[in-house]
């Protein structure tokens, strides 16, 4: 099983969480955070005074899937995700132990399927 964050910009969330689903996948957490990369934030113009955004906002999605899904899912956020300017983000793809669901005590991918 694995599991995948993925961090990108606030405009294309929608575009994400309808690739996702097309892929395949039955749930996420999506969670707003802010950062940055490369670009290293961004000076901006509030009422004539200039002033630098370090920090800047971003979307965090997490799923977890089954090793056989991994790469389609991937491929699915990368593709809505990309818009070709910096600050596209990243997408971690890390291995996870186990999973249980609370309510029902399944685990593993029977946790994670429908």
């Amino acid at each position: 099983m694995k599991l995948i964050t993925a961090v990108f910009k606030p405009s294309r969330l929608d575009a994400v969480i309808d690739a996702i689903s097309e892929a395949g996948a039955t749930g996420l957490t999506v969670t707003e955070v802010r950062g940055y990369g490369r670009q290293l934030g961004k000076t901006e113009v509030y009422r004539g005074a200039e002033y630098e955004v370090r920090l800047l906002p971003k979307v965090k999605v997490e799923l977890a899937c089954a090793d056989d899904d991994c790469e389609r899912l991937v491929e699915a956020i990368t593709q809505s995700a990309k818009t070709g300017t910096i600050g596209d983000g990243k997408i971690f793809v890390q291995d996870l132990e186990s999973i249980l669901r609370i309510r029902t005590g399944e685990r593993d991918e029977q946790a994670i399927s429908g």
